[in-house]
């Protein structure tokens, strides 16, 4: 179990200035026995070329969708693909530290855990998200926000096959509905204190896109079919 298979699935749209770095972090991670997913959500830029330069590597797929289907099916398309028993996320625009899936397995493993996440740092002000909230118990917290940072999350397959995978009424805030889910059905979690991830918070989907954001977020926390 302690060498078991991760399989670490990052949605790409548009990401030439970030997606080499954020690629990189996941080849570069002490715990080797993982695949990369990607799924190219038919990006205008230059990132499919980008990530054709990393194809050479045997864990590595690339997915190339021809059209712009969003991020909720881009991701459920590589849950799909994936062959580990666990599914790790990774934001094309965020830096996994070396270690963290190291950590995060051996959480899984060591507590019989369903899921784990983990702190991050802002990569523009180098701070610990989240900050004083992460004492608070987050079953509390979600019925607000959501206190759980997507790009850290690691799960256990079977655990998302069961909530059904990502909810494709979901365009977004996805991940919110997804963790509300896991939490209504008491599945064992934990976020680490220690920070494992660096996050963008510049120019990423969640500023570009705050009032849709903000309409399924309100959705998931209700209970409402978006």
């Amino acid at each position: 179990m302690s060498n078991q298979l991760v399989s670490v699935i990052m949605g790409v749209y548009n990401n030439e200035d970030t997606v080499k770095n954020a690629i990189e972090s996941i080849l570069n991670q002490s715990y080797k026995n993982i695949e990369l997913i990607i799924t190219d959500d038919n990006s205008s830029d230059n990132s499919k070329s980008i990530i054709k330069n990393y194809l050479n590597q045997k864990n590595i797929k690339l997915i190339e969708n021809k059209e712009n289907i969003g991020l909720t099916k881009s991701l459920n398309q590589m849950i799909e693909a994936s062959n580990g028993k666990l599914i790790a996320r990774q934001d094309a625009d965020d830096i996994s530290l070396e270690k963290r899936i190291e950590v995060q397995v051996g959480q899984i493993n060591k507590l019989n855990l369903d899921f784990v996440s983990s702190r991050a740092k802002n990569l523009q002000t180098n701070k610990n998200i989240p900050n004083i909230s992460y004492n608070l118990p987050y079953k509390f917290l979600i019925k607000y926000k959501n206190p759980f940072i997507h790009g850290t999350l690691v799960i256990k397959k079977n655990v998302l096959l069961q909530l059904g995978n990502y909810d494709e009424r979901f365009k977004y805030a996805q991940d919110y509905k997804l963790m509300i889910d896991a939490i209504d059905k008491n599945y064992k979690f934990k976020v680490l204190r220690k920070p494992l991830y660096l996050l963008n918070t510049k120019n990423n989907i969640s500023n570009q896109y705050k009032d849709e954001q903000e309409f399924f977020a309100n959705c998931a926390r209700n209970r409402i079919d978006p």
